[in-house]
């Protein structure tokens, strides 16, 4: 009996151990976790300042105005007189249509208006003899009635065949096809023997005179207003020539397959070097405007979009504050709003960040 209690004994000892430990562990004192350590931040004072944008893009000059050419009527080519990068004058021929048809048609109004104007010359005729007859009183009034409107029949054919005869010299005329201003040949798109359409164009020619450069802009650069004036053009084989300009047109719309728009600038005075086709430079500046340069590494993206950390001097802890980024640049980014001249800004480490968090600087100007 003794050594069967002694057994009892020692089981309930091992199988309440585990329950002593909890409860002795339960009774404990909670240890107190260690302090955090400040995150070591990079910051800038933000100081704003005038800063204006230069762009400078490669373009080509082209003529202010550059015409479609074709012929009025359809037709054969019988002759090509021009080729591209030809000097044209007003009125100079450049090409000719086959005439058979045209030279017939204008034979037959001819004759057409001779019949007519014989017709014409006995309707006078007897109109003037029956006047007579009728003042006399030989003649009734019937019969004077009847001659007076053959004359009137007779002229209106005159009068039609006339007609008939201009418009047949008018398709004549047609069958060449001048020069509308003096300019340069840029475009060829028919040769001798070819059957071409009414309206089909058959040569460009680049008016003489006023003269453009014309640039092709991502249309992200036409965000803001674009300088109107004072653009410099220089070309890409001599830069030392060069012109100024202003924005004479910006396209509407933009090229789906480049995305950019097409921009065109007028040239005042360009020199003789500036001939059409030629590679340019445009430079120009845009309006300046008060602005801020920041790391791109300040920005964080919050409700609301770009957001920079702000840090308090007086408690070294930091605070989110959403801002607005006027132009992305190569390595910063350009802030014009949410921020004044003063405050200090994160621009490193800001994605261990929290608010209120206290923080200290590794470097940065504070004056």
């Amino acid at each position: 009996m003794r050594q069967s209690s002694i057994r009892r004994f020692r089981w309930a000892l091992r199988a309440g151990a585990p329950l002593l430990a909890v409860f002795l562990l339960a009774c404990s004192e909670p240890e107190a976790p260690p302090p955090r350590t400040p995150e070591i931040v990079r910051v800038q004072t933000i100081r704003f300042d005038d800063i204006s944008r230069t762009i400078s893009l490669t373009g080509t000059i082209a003529a202010r105005v550059e015409s479609d050419l074709s012929f009025r009527i359809a037709g054969r080519i019988a002759e090509r007189r021009v080729d591209v990068s030809d000097t044209v004058r007003k009125g100079d021929i450049l090409a000719t249509l086959e005439t058979a048809e045209q030279q017939a048609d204008l034979q037959a109004a001819e004759a057409t208006l001779q019949a007519a104007r014989a017709t014409l010359a006995q309707a006078e005729t007897n109109f003037r003899r029956q006047t007579s007859l009728i003042d006399s009183g030989y003649t009734t009034r019937s019969t004077f009635d009847a001659a007076e409107e053959q004359l009137r029949t007779a002229q209106g054919s005159v009068a039609s065949a006339e007609a008939d005869v201009g418009t047949a010299r008018d398709q004549l005329s047609f069958t060449v096809l001048r020069a509308d201003a003096d300019g340069i040949v840029t475009t060829r798109n028919a040769e001798a023997g070819q059957v071409v359409a009414a309206a089909q164009t058959v040569f460009a020619v680049a008016q003489a005179g006023a003269r453009d450069a014309v640039f092709d802009i991502y249309e992200a650069l036409l965000a803001e207003d674009p300088p109107k004036d004072d653009i410099r053009v220089r070309l890409v084989s001599d830069p030392a020539v060069e012109a100024r300009g202003a924005v004479r047109e910006i396209s509407p719309t933009f090229d789906t397959a480049t995305g950019t728009v097409r921009v065109k600038v007028s040239l005042a005075d360009p020199p003789p070097a500036m001939s059409l086709g030629a590679a340019v430079i445009g430079e120009a500046q845009f309006e300046a405007r008060r602005l801020v340069a920041l790391p791109w590494q300040a920005l964080s993206v919050g409700p609301g979009g770009a957001r920079v950390w702000i840090v308090d001097p007086r408690t070294n802890t930091v605070s989110e504050r959403a801002v607005t980024v006027a132009r992305y640049r190569t390595g910063d980014v350009l802030v014009g709003g949410g921020l004044n001249d003063g405050e200090i800004v994160v621009t490193a480490a800001g994605q261990f960040l929290r608010a209120g968090q206290e923080v200290t600087i590794a470097s940065g100007d504070l004056s």
